[in-house]
């Protein structure tokens, strides 16, 4: 005669009692303080580069002429910024006070309308106006976002290209010494030239510190 386990009733099945124990040991196990010696500590957290204009422009002297370097320069970019990086924009021409970027269409940025998704636009022109404004402010000033308007004027499909161009204000080409408000300009256009949406990204200038 076949010997059941101890631990199986007469239907094959586990008692209740039996189970709830069960997992009340594998929950107990699960947080043994043994398993958490394996992870490795977390990354120093870098801090903020008083001359990222200087840096953007020197990575794109040295990237633009590479095999994939605009997609290079364009990947260091997003690993600074990893949420830029997201979106999969392609910066294809840099220089003081401008940026184009390009986006390609594909399902990952879509909507359910099968067009680039709203906020993917957004982005597009927040990392256009980003390295553009950056590239051409003075060592040491300092600039964040704070505010951001989007015109949305035709539904975007195909490959996009954003522009920006940011001239500096006067205050801050005469040595900015107090903040201030700062709007930037980009335009997004598809293929064909028409534009699919216009955005207004406020920027909030402050002079070098001490």
């Amino acid at each position: 005669m076949r010997r059941e386990p101890r631990h199986l009733n007469k239907a094959g099945t586990c008692p209740f009692r039996f189970r709830r124990r069960w997992r009340v040991a594998a929950t107990r196990g699960s947080l043994n303080p043994r398993s958490f010696r394996s992870f490795p500590p977390h990354a120093p957290v870098s801090r903020a580069n008083p001359s990222p204009g200087t840096q953007l422009l020197t990575n794109w002297h040295r990237l633009r002429s590479l095999p994939f370097g605009p997609r290079l320069f364009s990947w260091a970019v997003g690993r600074t910024a990893p949420y830029t990086g997201t979106v999969g924009g392609v910066y294809t021409h840099v220089e003081p006070g401008y940026a184009r970027v390009e986006l390609a269409d594909r399902r990952g940025v879509r909507n359910h309308l099968a067009s680039i998704h709203a906020v993917a636009l957004v982005n597009l022109a927040e990392m256009t106006s980003g390295v553009a404004l950056m590239t051409a402010l003075p060592p040491g000033v300092r600039g964040i976002v704070t505010g951001l308007s989007i015109e949305y004027r035709k539904k975007a499909r195909g490959r996009l290209a954003c522009e920006t161009r940011a001239p500096i204000p006067d205050a801050v080409a005469n040595g900015l010494t107090e903040s201030l408000t700062h709007n930037v300009h980009a335009t997004i256009t598809d293929a064909s030239g028409d534009t699919v949406a216009v955005a207004t990204v406020h920027w909030r200038l402050s002079p070098p510190t001490p």
